[in-house]
């Protein structure tokens, strides 16, 4: 674990900037997935099916989400929640699954919305946020991880 200096690049809270980034997303992924099965946040609730495009929900009137889609967003911000205790983790998780999310968004754009191959039920909407996601997440992985191996040397 880093500790605060006044010579550390981007360390706050005892944590790295990319460690509070990757547990950033890793709690707002995690609550997306949780709120995805609340009625009310999530409208047509009754037509929520576990997977495929016949998934009518809608996560804040905009998303179209299914079971299996809250489950997997619930899952990949656990994931980030974890591996962010170090730097490292935290840079990996951020351009790794920023990857899949640009994975998930040319898969859903190929496929199209009413496709029977939309099993995690995409719609537009989904496809761009995630690839705005995607591209965020690589991002901020890169930047705020340039100085890592300058502050190993330091010490």
């Amino acid at each position: 674990m880093t500790t605060a200096s006044p010579h550390a690049h981007g360390v706050h809270f005892g944590r790295t900037d990319v460690q509070n980034v990757g547990m950033g997303v890793g709690i707002v992924l995690m609550a997306v997935g949780v709120l995805g099965f609340i009625p009310g946040i999530t409208t047509h609730y009754g037509e929520l099916r576990f997977l495929g495009p016949d998934s009518n929900a809608m996560f804040l009137n905009l998303f179209q989400v299914s079971m299996l889609l809250n489950i997997v967003q619930f899952a990949i911000g656990g994931t980030g929640y974890i591996m962010s205790r170090n730097s490292m983790g935290a840079r990996n998780y951020l351009m790794g699954f920023g990857l899949l999310y640009i994975i998930f968004a040319v898969y859903g754009l190929i496929v199209g919305v009413g496709s029977a191959a939309n099993f995690l039920a995409f719609n537009t909407m989904d496809n761009w946020t995630h690839m705005v996601l995607g591209v965020a997440m690589i991002g901020a992985g890169w930047l705020l991880s340039r100085h890592l191996a300058e502050d190993a040397d330091t010490r």
